[in-house]
């Protein structure tokens, strides 16, 4: 199962990925509580709004990260599945 996080305010987001099948994490608000978890995810789901959500320019991770914004909760995961092929 693939784990997912997903950036807070995304609920719509969250609730479909859940649905079809994702195992799904909401991001914490708190910058140095979401650094250590990055390489536990297969993806991330960002809203757009805060370019830098993991608080430090230079933060890398492995996992694809796809921007929600003014996408459906489909479009998000037609997103993920090409990016997690």
């Amino acid at each position: 199962m693939r784990k997912i996080g997903v950036e807070k305010g995304l609920s719509n987001v969250v609730d479909y990925l859940t649905n079809e099948g994702y195992s799904v994490e909401v991001l914490s608000e708190s910058i140095d509580n979401n650094i250590p978890k990055l390489k536990e995810f297969d993806a991330i789901v960002t809203a757009g709004y805060n370019t830098d959500m993991l608080g430090i320019s230079d933060t890398e991770t492995q996992a694809p990260v796809v921007n929600a914004k003014g996408l459906t909760p489909e479009e998000v995961k037609a997103q993920l599945e090409q990016r997690l092929v």
